[in-house]
């Protein structure tokens, strides 16, 4: 028992099997296969390990964004006479941040105060008094019904609220827009990045930006490319819309940085990549363009009172995307393995080919494959090995305890002597 045992170990840790190979000559087959590797290498050299950087692991981007914005600009309304607009006006919000709005538009409704007043005919038209339910709060409105039904002009009567008063009239907006002059507006973008797998960090200042270039430079994606410093005019432009009619009622502009660094080489070829997409599409009627409200309160003779302006901006919205890659053995191992099992691949459509679709796919079957089939055991009397068997044609021949199975054909008609 041990001996066996043994026998079975020793066969296990020392004995190796390889599977039977099969050469076929036939050119159909052969180039079919060859031309499958082919394509199957080119994909893992040229697809996986060159485009795709299979050997190297990767890590994504942490990523930090601040704007300035600079430009002035004048405007002479009848309801604010002359009026210079700086930074602190027209950017929301002033501390800047990777989701900014700049005012290119305004509604003012100056000296509002709280009180009781008309509301407007699109959200409060009435014949009488118990058409406006005291208390009552419409969507559309601009404060709270105080029951009554009163005139709004000679011929049309609506709710009165207590609300601000008067109420806002935002039926005309100004065209072309009030702060068309944004358009020359400089944005100045910084962006710090960090890829903690690997400790490199970035800004978008990188070595070929110094002082003097920040100074004079204007981003042009030809001339200029790394310069952070924007045109509002040319970034609209480049996102595919127009920038006097996004400015009447407003936008969303998107501004991509994308970081696609390869560690293998020096950390100073790792740059952004800038990018403009507009966001804002003009097809829909509904809700066109983008606007908020926001007032400037102060007190006169005691009472509180404000300033609501009505908001139409463009909208910039700062993405940074990245990955960065570095050699790194597994995932080259890993990329490896998957390659030589992707070569399997000609094989097994190659046999699919030989197998079932060639004129002689009958004899490469036979060629391949060898059937082993269990025969009967013959009901034959035993005999010594070497003896007469007379006309048996199957005998079965005992030597040293193995039976042997041997078929005898007789060709003499007579039995022997």
């Amino acid at each position: 028992m041990g001996q066996k045992c043994m026998e079975k170990v020793s066969s296990f840790l020392f004995e190796y099997d390889t599977p039977r190979m099969v050469l076929v000559r036939n050119k159909k087959v052969g180039l079919t296969f060859r031309l499958i590797q082919l394509i199957v290498l080119a994909y893992i050299i040229g697809w996986v390990f060159l485009y795709e950087k299979g050997y190297q692991s990767q890590d994504s981007i942490v990523s930090s964004v601040s704007v300035k914005l600079k430009g002035l600009t004048l405007t002479n309304e009848s309801v604010m006479g002359p009026h210079i607009w700086d930074v602190v006006d027209y950017v929301f919000p002033p501390q800047g941040d990777s989701s900014f709005v700049v005012m290119t538009n305004f509604i003012i409704t100056p000296g509002q105060k709280q009180g009781n007043c008309p509301e407007l005919p699109d959200a409060g038209l009435c014949k009488q008094d118990s058409d406006c339910s005291k208390g009552k709060y419409s969507r559309q409105g601009q404060g709270l019904m105080t029951g009554k039904c009163v005139n709004f002009n000679s011929s049309v009567k609506t709710c009165e609220i207590f609300g601000w008063c008067p109420v806002e009239v935002d039926d005309h907006v100004p065209s072309p827009a009030l702060l068309s002059e944004a358009e020359k507006f400089t944005l100045f973008i910084k962006n710090s990045i960090t890829f903690p797998r690997f400790k490199v960090s970035r800004r978008n200042l990188v070595e070929s930006v110094t002082k003097q270039y920040l100074k004079k430079c204007t981003y042009h994606k030809v001339t200029d490319s790394l310069c952070p410093v924007f045109d509002l005019g040319y970034i609209v432009k480049e996102s595919g819309q127009n920038f006097t009619f996004l400015a009447v009622k407003g936008g969303v502009v998107g501004i991509t940085i994308d970081w696609n660094c390869d560690l293998d080489w020096p950390v100073r070829y790792c740059k952004p990549i800038y990018q403009f997409h507009g966001l804002y599409n003009d097809d829909s009627n509904v809700s066109p363009g983008f606007n908020f409200r926001y007032a400037k309160y102060y007190k006169e003779d005691g009472t509180d009172k404000r300033t609501l302006y009505k908001v139409f901006g463009i909208r910039f919205d700062i993405l940074v995307n990245g990955k960065a890659g570095k050699f790194d053995i597994i995932p080259t191992m890993t990329t490896i393995g998957s390659g030589i099992g992707i070569f399997g691949v000609a094989s097994v459509l190659c046999d699919l080919l030989l197998l079932h679709f060639l004129q002689g796919r009958d004899y490469y079957k036979q060629k391949k494959f060898k059937y082993a089939e269990q025969e009967p055991v013959s009901n034959s009397k035993s005999l010594p090995c070497g003896g007469s068997c007379g006309y048996v044609s199957v005998h079965m021949c005992m030597t040293n305890d193995a039976v042997t199975q041997t078929t005898l054909v007789l060709r003499s008609n007579q039995a022997p002597s």
